[in-house]
């Protein structure tokens, strides 16, 4: 579900933020070390924010999925489920389609 997905990336890029800041406004003045360590921590958190944003959830359609149902008048099932659209792609591809 997009919501969820968000939700996860907006937490964890928070999260990255607020490591980041606080190492360098005041976990610095105890211990570099630390704020150094908490610095790599937050910049191994956007890549794997942005892979948990993108991910394909089991119920979402993804952008090359057939939709489901549509056929043409043979009864075959279109890729797209537009026939113009299929037509224009199969003859960029250099297919020929049956009629």
């Amino acid at each position: 579900m997009y919501a969820r997905r968000r939700r996860a990336y907006f937490l964890m890029m928070g999260g990255c933020l607020a490591l980041f800041v606080s190492a360098w406004a005041f976990v610095r003045l105890w211990s570099v070390p630390a704020a150094i360590i908490m610095c790599v921590i937050a910049m191994v958190i956007p890549p794997v924010a942005a892979i948990v944003a993108n991910r394909k959830g089991p119920e979402d359609r993804w952008w090359d999925d057939p939709p489901p149902g549509p056929q043409d008048r043979a009864g075959k099932v279109n890729p797209t489920g537009d026939p113009e659209s299929d037509e224009w792609w199969d003859e960029l591809d250099g297919r020929k389609r049956r009629r």
